[in-house]
C-alpha cells in the first residue's frame, strides 16, 4: 500500500473590484513537502473574465500569473523570493492580498501524488469538470 502523504492548497482568483469581493477562479497552487512538490496551474478564460468584468486588463493578468508560476516552479529567474525553499514561495504566494489576484485560504488534503491532486482540484475548481 502506498503512503498517503499531506498537502495544502489555495485556489487562485481574479477580483477584479477588490470592494465588491466577487471572484472567478482562474488556478490551483499546491504544496506536498514529502514529494518535494510545488507547482501551480492556472487558465485565462478571457471572455468569461469580459464578462465579469469589461475594464479588467487581461494582458496585466497574465503578467501577474506568469509570476507567479515563475515563483511557485524556482529559482533565479523568479527574483530572491524564488530562491526560497518550496513551502516559504508556497507561504508567500498564498499570503493575504487586497489586489486583482489572490488567493483562497489554505486547505489540507492527502495525496498519492501532488500531480494528481493538482490536476484533480484544477478540473473541479477553475475548469469546473468532475
Amino acid at each position: 500500500m502506498q503512503d498517503r502523504h499531506l498537502f495544502e492548497y489555495a485556489v487562485i482568483r481574479v477580483v477584479p473590484r477588490v470592494e465588491r469581493e466577487e471572484f472567478l477562479n482562474v488556478g490551483v497552487i499546491l504544496l506536498c513537502s514529502k514529494q518535494k512538490f510545488l507547482k501551480m496551474m492556472y487558465h485565462i478564460d478571457k471572455d468569461r473574465l469580459r464578462a465579469f468584468s469589461k475594464d479588467l486588463d487581461i494582458d496585466a493578468l497574465e503578467e501577474n500569473l506568469s509570476s507567479f508560476q515563475r515563483i511557485a516552479t524556482g529559482g533565479k529567474d523568479a527574483g530572491p523570493i524564488g530562491e526560497l525553499d518550496a513551502a516559504s514561495r508556497f507561504r508567500w504566494l498564498t499570503a493575504t492580498r487586497s489586489t486583482v489576484v489572490q488567493t483562497s485560504k489554505v486547505h489540507p488534503g492527502f495525496c498519492l501524488d501532488g500531480e494528481d491532486s493538482l490536476t484533480r482540484l484544477y478540473n473541479q475548481l477553475v475548469l469546473q469538470q468532475d
